[in-house]
């Protein structure tokens, strides 16, 4: 018997899938069978409010979990009204029907519920996406990051503990490259030199028995430097705080400081308009009336970076420490608004630069150039002139000499300190400075030279020439969103390459209506900047290049670059060119060798690092040669071998009290030895032990004379006694090794009597 067809008396309730394949539905959103089939577009044609209210927050979560996973699924696929749509349904059985046919024939009346179900789908994904942008703006990248990154921890009792982030990006390959360091409160990027430290395991690793005995000559000897080291730093620090006086060195002495800082710091760094300070310098000696309290520390702080390149003993250490810890005292005031000036802004960045240049938390410049940043936008600099109300020429050309330079501070100390630079191009719109000598900026409406003569402000505008491209590379190692690829490694590179060849140009292609012409200083100290960028844009690859030829590149750059860099800081007749010199009187003077040499930051942590980084070059050639007769070494990074450890030791001949510099060159020279006269793996341990107690028995009268000499030089011995005695502290010394304890092997801490 055949019934009678009965007609639905009541609105469909299931999905359009389930409807379609005739099973039973839940009606969740999405509901359980479109979940099961990995569907992430469950759509019901009658668009009921809401099927069930209960689990709406699981719900929610649900579908946004599958609209992310279908982005991920189907990132190339596009829903276009007027074109086939494609469903985002990824299960691997009953593909559904294409949808395209559904569209052109959607005025059948059989194809009108398949037209519907089009536009129902495309408005759900929408209000999907729209609700996915809004909770998780940044999950985009997220799971990219989390699944190719893994910690490498290294403990001790002692020093803490280090945390190695690296990332495996290159393709499937098993090596890794670090993308930052995290020790106790501090995180370190890529730039940092920390990174490469990892490349010396073997040598801690062969080390740490002999520096396990507390009675061995090689740990007493360690104990006694670090304790002199301590008395030394002591009796250098003034207290605090430190109230401005009007105390200054003879005249004589301070003309000459004046001169070191004028020839040097300054034509990099444009911060003074130096006829006004001249001015105001003679007028303060003639003057018997109350000094002016902000030109009085602006003079101190420039005194203070000129006592870097005074002598090759930086005699007035001490003397300079003072003028900035008095700077500090100053600065602290609590004075808001009215340091909102341009003079305050020059003495914030004098006294920045003389932090590093005195060792004074040279390892903080980075945060206080990210303070000095900010008040600089503050009070608009990052706005062009002509984008203001109409001022002066002079006031003008200050501003943007001023932001050119804080743009400059901000971006190298963010290179040294391995932190981002927090600022991209889009950022300012303030155009470079112009080319003005800084007698014409006194005239009314100046004319600016042309580019190619050479004026007080050419060396700072060349620099600005490269600033994107040096931008471009510190954001790429330290920026927590960038992922240091070989591709764009090799991109910068030729970028910055093609940008410094331009530099170079221009500045040997200037000349000068007074005949004066870029300083040996100058163009030395711009060939060290530059390099520097390009030496770390491939010291994350140097270490995988040592292993693998994929990157023999960058191998070949950084030793080539380091090669470079260490000839600029420390020139000698084996590893340096002749460099034209300025008929300036003081051309025969090794300024930036002394800047080096006597100061901290920047320049001395690059110098130590283009070492150690030839260094290992050697090492890795002797160790993968495989030949019965010698091996050849390039005689020029062999000297380098040699001037580095002559080098470290006339940094503590100039008042440096860490030695971690000149003993870790003393191991990585006796390893090289070692392995040219081919001892065994059972020798080493006793040649590298008695390296560290041949170099601490050097340091050490160096340490005892430097204790003799603050005694009697009269520091502020009585502030802060400290014992010789005392027990070791292996908390760590942040000027050269940064800590005293950097890897675990064991329960014992490796290297801490060679690193503490």
């Amino acid at each position: 018997m055949i019934e009678p067809n009965r007609r639905r008396r009541r609105p469909a309730v299931s999905c359009s899938l389930c409807k379609k394949r005739k099973i039973r539905c839940n009606r969740e959103a999405p509901c359980s069978n479109c979940v099961r089939s990995r569907n992430g577009t469950c759509v019901y044609e009658n668009h009921p409010s809401q099927p069930r209210q209960q689990n709406s927050s699981h719900e929610q979560t649900t579908q946004l979990g599958l609209a992310q996973e279908s982005r991920e699924h189907h990132s190339s696929t596009t829903i276009n009204t007027t074109s086939s749509i494609s469903t985002a349904s990824t299960g691997p059985s009953h593909p559904p029907k294409s949808l395209a046919a559904s569209v052109t024939s959607a005025s059948t009346p059989a194809s009108q519920p398949y037209a519907q179900d089009v536009e129902a789908m495309k408005s759900r994904i929408r209000q999907l996406e729209e609700q996915l942008s809004k909770m998780t703006p940044t999950s985009t990248q997220s799971p990219k990051s989390i699944s190719n990154s893994n910690v490498e921890t290294s403990a001790s009792d002692i020093g803490g503990t280090f945390y190695f982030h690296s990332e495996s990006n290159l393709f499937g390959q098993v090596q890794v490259i670090n993308r930052s360091v995290t020790h106790k409160s501090r995180l370190f990027g890529q730039s940092h030199w920390i990174n490469g430290v990892t490349l010396f395991r073997d040598l801690c690793e062969i080390t740490e028995p002999h520096g396990r005995e507390e009675t061995s000559k090689g740990f007493v000897g360690l104990q006694r430097c670090k304790s002199l080291a301590r008395v030394i730093k002591s009796r250098r620090a003034p207290p605090w705080p430190s109230p401005l006086t009007v105390e200054l060195p003879s005249k004589d002495v301070a003309d000459e400081l004046v001169d070191c800082y004028l020839r040097t710091t300054e034509t990099v760094y444009r911060i003074l308009h130096v006829p006004t300070f001249r001015r105001d310098y003679e007028a303060f000696w003639l003057s018997d009336t109350e000094p002016n309290m902000a030109f009085l520390v602006q003079l101190k702080l420039v005194l203070a970076i000129g006592a870097t390149t005074y002598d090759e003993k930086f005699s007035l250490r001490v003397s300079a420490i003072r003028w900035v810890y008095e700077a500090q005292t100053w600065l602290s005031a609590p004075e808001f608004k009215s340091r909102l000036s341009i003079q305050s802004l020059q003495t914030n960045l004098l006294f920045l630069l003389a932090r590093e240049a005195a060792g004074v938390g040279e390892e903080m410049i980075w945060v206080s150039a990210g303070s000095l940043l900010k008040t600089a936008v503050y009070m608009g600099l990052h706005r062009d002139p002509a984008r203001l109300p109409k001022r002066s020429t002079f006031f003008a050309e200050m501003r943007r000499r001023l932001w050119n330079t804080i743009l400059e501070v901000n971006l190298q100390s963010s290179l040294t300190s391995g932190g981002p630079p927090f600022i991209s191009i889009s950022d300012f719109d303030t155009e470079p400075p112009g080319n003005f000598e800084d007698d014409q900026l006194a005239a009314e409406d100046p004319v600016p030279k042309p580019e190619d003569e050479f004026t007080q402000m050419s060396i700072a505008i060349a620099l600005r020439q490269t600033f994107p491209h040096r931008l471009a590379i510190a954001k790429l190692l330290n920026d927590l969103g960038s992922h240091c690829t070989y591709a764009e490694t090799l991109r910068l590179d030729s970028e910055l390459r093609a940008s410094y060849k331009a530099l170079s140009r221009t500045i040997q292609g200037c000349k000068s209506s007074t005949g004066r012409s870029p300083s040996k200083f100058e163009i030395r100290v711009v060939d060290f900047i530059i390099r520097r960028y390009l030496l770390s844009l491939h010291i994350p690859f140097f270490g995988l290049a040592l292993h693998e030829t994929a990157y023999a590149y960058s191998r070949k750059v950084a030793v080539e670059t380091s090669l470079k860099i260490w000839s600029a800081a420390y020139p000698s007749s084996s590893s340096i060119a002749t460099q034209p010199c300025s008929n300036t009187a003081s051309s025969d003077r090794d300024d930036l060798g002394r800047f080096t040499m006597c100061g901290s930051g920047f320049f001395r942590t690059v110098a130590i690092q283009a070492s150690t980084i030839i260094s290992l070059e050697l090492r890795t050639q002797l160790q993968e040669e495989e030949s019965l007769g010698p091996v050849p070494l390039r005689s020029d990074l062999l000297s380098v071998l040699d001037d580095a450890k002559a080098w470290n030791l006339q940094c503590i001949e100039a008042g440096e009290t860490n030695i971690k510099g000149y003993l870790l060159t003393c191991l990585i020279a006796a390893q090289i030895d070692g392995i040219m006269r081919g001892l065994g793996k059972d020798e080493f341990p006793q040649l590298l032990g008695k390296a560290a107690e041949d170099a601490e028995e050097t340091c050490l009268p160096l340490l005892e004379e430097m204790v003799a000499r603050t005694q009697t030089e009269g520091a502020f011995d009585g502030l802060n006694q400290i014992s010789l005695d005392m027990p070791s502290e292996l908390t760590g010394d942040w000027d050269f090794m940064m800590s005293d304890s950097l890897f675990n092997f064991g329960n014992a801490e490796p290297m801490n009597w060679v690193f503490g």
